[in-house]
């Protein structure tokens, strides 16, 4: 974990100078808490389709991500000339040119498709309301309807007999066994009256969150893939898993319930049982994956955990649909862990997914000598898999890996790196369908592929490295393909730019850089997520190979260091005395004599067992970092409450899990973090968007907010407090389900107190065999599900619900309930409540609408609604405390360009962006009164409103002046 035999470098050195560093980072990351709420938020929403061509090949789309527009280009015999810039959606990540004036922009964090007009002024003619964080969109079949991903979830998608309620959500949210993956899907020429559009239906695949679309080169089908499928891996209650690390002795697990013959488990953990300084390891879960041909659950010895597992997972990567009836005909599997994009073959109809397959079944990082087993540098195979015929069929990139091989140790071959593609995202295929070309995020190059080579997987990295293509700027996220000009155009998100290769040389002959509104600390920070040729030494693996374009990855790695030392905790805790430990034991006869089997409860072993991988999101104001916040100690010194410190301390990672040959140095650590911790969590999307409680989320406030459910007496030292005392939610403060401090929660080890803010993404695992430690298990086998991990740091319990039936939560055989629950429907309203937890911004930011000369009944109500929410007061320490719920813009052409209009609470008018006198809401709203003039409203974070709407480089001058 750290240490001077690793770094050569006395730790208390490091500790004097971790003083200035983290004053220097903290001078970066926490201006956002002045006064004054941040003119801009970083939230780095990852690119799915950001460049399209025009159908007669004049015009190349753009979306500019940061600055919330279309960019539109002119395509000459030199290069690229900018012809318009049209203000869109929040975060847009995709676009597709419908006809040559016409333009679909897909709004990740707006929940929005702008519909592009090119006749006339370019400018948005309608705004389309669909599900949660949509991320792609494609047109097919013989009506040239459009297919937009989205996830199964979000204030738009309402229960019908809610629809009149804003924000009813998905009433299906806590149901087992059913898709959170949906397609809307619309008919360009006749979109509807309703507010957002009337879709012509939502179809819902069996998958958690779609991405990438593809349409098949008849138009027939379209094909959808899902963004983090699975690889058929789930973790095993530590309850499940016989105590002790005796791997071929049997136990009966919950006697008390199950018959005999249905509970018994194979054996223990695998070994070893100590770390090499023979500190015994704790007793944690495991995890295990579906071995489909011999019909059962297995860990890495083979065994059969079948007993130990309470439902299935199918495994759903891509599916078909029939893009005339708008019916899923097909489905694959074995396709990837997590799947980037989609490219079809237009002469063979070969579908192309670009993915990378997690080996989190394999454990430990580090260098293996004690353990036995690393992923060391081998944590995601990045590839490309062929579906044809029906039959599925993955190709490894970087074959060309000796993962054996470790950075620094006899045999490794440095120049590995030089062939390695990492992060394979948008493809395009030739139109002779011979190559393929592939956009490397984390390598700064674009793959080429001879496809027959491909497909019968006879390529060499090695010699196909020859064709790869470098290209400046880093994070290639988008191409288009130019054959008539032998041109190949790249989005280079790093940079945030167009760049122009020529195909005969493939060297850059152009580039076309956007506006770019982003600190320079998030521009220079960005490359130490993704860079895969900095992080690690064969150029494969990134931070971001986990954390998916700086999130999660859904899945759980066992990631402790046998060959690593004990280290202290440092975190202040509640529950965790040892009378309160001692009479958690006493009721529930958990075994050991301590907590972490160290013989001292307040320590961080380095064999931690499974846990899910966290959010890089969000993490200001939240102190310690990883479920146990062991960041807390480390290689730059020991502060529970210092997140940037926290977040540096990670540099051994660098090392023993990416399998770098060297860690970087201290001013590329201060970097990356200056960035990282800027990059906040999306609103929620299952709150309402006033910002309202719904009957349950109301209920369970209360009793979360309540009276006290602790009781002091009986447990001793703590003076009582209710559920908000451990898991305190206080925006001023800018906390959200944690303040830093950790607690004893009945696990076998001391975890720190979890954020609450994006509960919601993990839904989708129902399923849990019966535990001494959670009552409500159930009976039997409750079938096909979407996901394999849920709840908790190892993401072994499957719902909320299922949490506060923990025995901690409601046992009364010591004086008094811990939590007070007394009965289901409690915990169906806290769980309700969870769902929609606070977050750093309201749920209004990022919506937005479109009224046109035909619409003004219909929206009207949103913008009343909007206009109201922007001035309710809001607290959020990251937008400097005391503020507003949101900024409001609008956007109208008029006199041959996008104007743009600030709202300003204290009047209640419109500021204009030429300097002009305010206008009163119903005027700007009768500017729609005449065709081409459509008033398009966007709620933005506190603070932005002026850059978004009237000041777009905050340099004083008026954009329309």
């Amino acid at each position: 974990m750290v240490g001077t035999q690793q770094v050569g470098v006395s730790r208390n050195w490091w500790r004097a100078r971790a003083v200035s560093l983290c004053a220097a980072v903290s001078l970066l990351v926490s201006s956002s808490a002045a006064a004054q709420a941040p003119s801009f938020i970083e939230f780095d929403s990852g690119h799915v389709r950001p460049l399209a061509i025009s159908p007669d090949g004049t015009k190349l789309f753009a979306v500019n991500t940061p600055d919330n527009r279309l960019e539109i280009f002119n395509i000459t015999s030199a290069g690229l000339t900018l012809a318009a810039e049209v203000p869109v959606g929040m975060e847009p990540v995709a676009v597709a040119a419908r006809s040559n004036t016409e333009v679909w922009v897909v709004n990740h964090l707006s929940d929005s498709i702008s519909v592009v007009s090119l006749s006339g002024t370019p400018r948005v003619v309608r705004t389309l309301l669909v599900g949660d964080e949509p991320r792609d969109v494609v047109f097919a079949g013989t009506g040239g309807y459009a297919f937009i991903t989205t996830a199964h979830r979000g204030q738009h998608r309402t229960d019908p007999s809610i629809a009149s309620v804003p924000g009813a959500g998905d009433s299906k949210l806590t149901t087992a066994g059913v898709g959170r993956a949906d397609v809307w899907v619309f008919n360009p020429a006749s979109l509807g009256t309703t507010l957002g559009g009337t879709p012509l239906r939502i179809v819902t695949l069996f998958g958690d969150t779609p991405r990438g679309l593809a349409v098949s080169p008849d138009k027939k089908t379209v094909y959808a893939a899902i963004a983090q499928s699975g690889n058929q891996t789930t973790t095993l209650s530590f309850d499940a898993v016989c105590d002790g690390f005796y791997e071929n002795i049997p136990c009966l697990s919950f006697p008390d319930t199950y018959p005999w013959g249905n509970n018994l488990m194979p054996g223990g953990l695998p070994g070893p049982n100590t770390n090499v300084e023979g500190a015994k390891a704790p007793e944690t879960g495991l995890i295990v994956k579906w071995n489909p041909s011999a019909n059962r659950w297995e860990d890495t010895l083979g065994r059969n955990w079948n007993n130990g597992v309470r439902f299935r997972l199918p495994d759903k990567d891509v599916f078909a649909i029939n893009a005339d009836t708008l019916q899923e005909t097909a489905f694959y599997t074995g396709v990837g862990t997590t799947l980037f994009n989609l490219a079809t073959n237009p002469r063979t109809g070969a579908l192309y997914v670009s993915n990378s397959e997690a080996n989190n079944l394999t454990r430990f990082e580090g260098p293996g000598a004690f353990g036995g087993s690393t992923v060391q540098g081998n944590l995601a195979k990045m590839r490309i898999t062929v579906i044809s015929g029906g039959a599925v069929a993955p190709r490894h990139l970087n074959k060309h890996i000796d993962y054996s091989k470790l950075a620094g140790k006899p045999g490794f071959d440095p120049s590995v790196k030089n062939h390695s593609l990492s992060t394979p995202t948008d493809m395009v295929v030739s139109s002779n369908g011979s190559k393929l070309y592939v956009a490397a995020f984390s390598s700064s190059k674009v793959g080429v592929f001879d496809t027959a080579a491909l497909e019968a997987n006879t390529f060499d990295p090695r010699t196909a490295s020859a064709n790869y293509i470098p290209v400046s700027g880093g994070g290639p996220s988008g191409l288009v393909l130019d054959e008539a000009r032998n041109r190949l155009y790249v989005m280079t998100r790093f940079d945030n730019a167009v760049k122009v290769i020529d195909l005969a040389t493939k060297a850059q002959v152009a580039s076309a850089a956007f506006f770019n509104p982003e600190p320079a600390s998030v521009v220079q920070g960005r490359p130490f997520l993704y860079d895969a040729n900095f992080s690690s030494a064969n150029g494969e693996a990134s931070c971001a190979s986990c954390h998916i374009f700086g999130d999660k990855d859904e899945l759980a790695w066992d990631l402790g260091n046998p060959d690593d030392v004990v280290t202290t905790n440092p975190i202040e805790l509640r529950l965790s005395s040892d009378l309160e430990i001692g009479l958690f034991r006493t009721f529930t006869g958990h075994p050991g004599s301590d907590v972490n089997g160290t013989g001292d409860q307040h320590s961080f072993h380095p064999m931690k067992g499974p846990m899910t991988t966290q959010t890089l999101r969000g993490m200001t104001n939240a102190g310690a970092m990883h479920w146990r916040g062991d960041r807390a100690d480390g290689f730059f010194g020991s502060d529970p409450y210092n997140e940037e410190l926290s977040f540096k301390n990670f540099i051994v990672a660098f090392e023993g899990l990416l399998g770098r040959a060297s860690m970087p140095t201290e001013a590329e650590m201060n970097k990356f973090t200056a960035f990282q911790l800027q990059v906040q969590l999306p609103p929620s999307p299952v709150r309402r968007l006033d910002n309202s409680l719904t009957a349950s989320e109301k209920a369970g406030s209360d009793f979360y907010f309540g009276s006290r459910r602790v009781d002091g007496i009986a447990i001793g030292d703590d003076n009582g407090f209710n559920c908000n005392g451990c898991h305190t939610i206080d925006g001023a403060q800018g906390f959200f389900g944690t303040d830093g401090k950790g607690s004893f929660e009945g696990i076998t080890q001391i975890v720190k107190i979890p954020h609450v803010r994006n509960m919601y993404t993990k839904v989708g695992m129902f399923g849990f065999p019966d535990s001494r430690f959670f009552s409500h298990p159930e009976s039997g086998q409750l079938g096909d599900q979407i996901r394999g991990f849920g709840f908790t740091n190892d993401g072994a319990v499957d719902t909320l619900f299922r949490f506060f039936s923990a025995i901690v939560f409601t046992n009364t055989s010591i004086g008094g309930p811990l939590v007070g629950f007394q009965n289901d429907t409690q915990r169906r309203n806290v769980e309700a409540f969870m769902l929609a937890a606070d977050t750093d911004l309201a749920p209004i930011v990022g919506q937005q609408i479109t009224l046109t000369n035909t619409n003004a009944s219909t929206v009207g109500s949103r913008i009343d609604l909007l206009i109201a929410r922007a001035r309710a007061p809001f607290a959020s320490k990251i937008l400097g405390g005391a503020t507003f719920e949101a900024d409001l813009v609008a956007k109208v052409a008029v006199a041959g360009r996008v104007k743009g209009y600030l709202y300003e609470r204290t009047p209640g008018t419109w500021k204009p962006d030429d300097g002009s006198a305010n206008i009163t809401t119903a005027a700007l709203r009768a500017l729609a009164n005449t065709a081409g003039q459509e008033v398009t409203f966007t709620a933005v974070p506190p603070g932005s409103g002026t850059r978004i709407a009237i000041d777009r480089n905050l340099d004083g001058t008026l954009d329309g002046r």
